[in-house]
């Protein structure tokens, strides 16, 4: 054993370690407003400023489109979402220009191929590399003046702009028969379950007195994106574990299938029990909307279980475990 040191021995309390610790800028983690996300916004500015004649035809575009009608929104929600989060920028600037290469270097890319193949392509397809191109130059920009650690934190709005990118032609006629397929074999089970009597062929269901085809503009997949994208916003802004998200995007996707199917029984149940004229109604041609809402009551249930699910999580932790993140490595809990 050894002696207590004496009172007047030259000794430190224990406590100097805990108040010599960093609470400035210099603590590694700390959150606060980036001086160069000010750099960023000028840069993004007049990225879009040299962009805009395209940007411009492509919302005219968009606008006119059934299918990519939401995007000119996209903008609008990745500016909030990068206001909304700046401050979670970690002050500690470190530019990474090796990682900007890449993007760079595909915008780059694609922008040479939308002006080289501009006569072979469609308009579509120009608007997409054109779209590409912006984007990829953003995330170069990003990378430049915020650093990897800064792109970290920032890693869904600078995602989320991906849908800025209209979906290519090819892309898009694939979707199209996928889920034109997907919504007629739901729609095989909702006649069954609801014994309507049908003969199938394919895309061909023959009910008492018509015949309905599954076509390729009712494949939904307009409502099915807007489904998935409102489904991301909501895991991003609400959930917290991982699993339920990708449940919740999943289940998104589930259930544009199954509304379309659901659509197709109504329309089949109404034509055998009102008559074919229905086919030339506003249900069939304008109802779209109303089924989309229909959608979303499932969507807003599954949301509403998940979030009580991690409430009851967050109460059942211990209150040992609400450590103050600079006291960690002392063990001593915040008060």
């Amino acid at each position: 054993m050894t002696n207590p040191p004496s009172p007047t021995e030259d000794t430190e309390p224990s406590s100097v370690p805990l108040a010599a610790s960093p609470v400035g800028p210099a603590v590694n983690g700390t959150q606060g407003s980036n001086s160069h996300f000010p750099r960023f916004v000028i840069f993004a500015l007049i990225l879009t400023a040299l962009f805009s004649r395209s940007l411009i035809s492509l919302f005219i575009y968009c606008a006119g489109k059934q299918l990519d009608s939401y995007i000119v929104l996209i903008p609008v929600i990745t500016a909030y979402f990068l206001y909304l989060e700046r401050k979670t920028i970690p002050r500690n600037h470190l530019s990474s220009p090796g990682l900007a290469f890449l993007p760079a270097a595909v915008g780059i890319a694609a922008l040479a191929a939308a002006f080289h193949f501009h006569q072979s392509l469609s308009q579509r397809d120009s608007f997409s590399l054109i779209a590409l191109s912006y984007v990829s130059f953003i995330a170069a920009g990003g990378f430049l003046f915020l650093g990897r650690p800064a792109m970290t934190a920032l890693a869904f709005p600078f995602g989320f702009l991906l849908f800025l990118i209209p979906l290519p032609g090819a892309l898009v006629d694939t979707l199209e028969s996928a889920s034109k397929l997907a919504s007629a074999e739901m729609a095989a089970i909702f006649f069954d379950l609801f014994d309507v009597p049908v003969l199938r062929d394919g895309t061909y269901f023959q009910l008492p007195g018509v015949t309905i085809r599954v076509a390729q503009e009712c494949s939904g997949i307009h409502s099915s994106l807007i489904l998935v994208i409102a489904s991301l916003i909501a895991c991003h802004l609400i959930l917290r574990t991982a699993w339920r998200r990708a449940v919740l995007i999943l289940f998104a996707i589930a259930i544009g299938v199954i509304r379309n199917g659901f659509r197709i029984l109504v329309l089949g149940w109404l034509c055998v029990h009102v008559g074919p004229r229905i086919l030339d109604t506003p249900i069939h041609h304008q109802g779209g909307p109303i089924f989309f809402v229909l959608s979303l009551i499932p969507m807003a249930a599954l949301l509403w279980a998940f979030c009580k699910g991690e409430s009851r999580q967050l109460s059942k932790k211990p209150p040992g475990n609400n450590i103050a993140p600079g006291l960690a490595g002392s063990g001593l809990q915040s008060h």
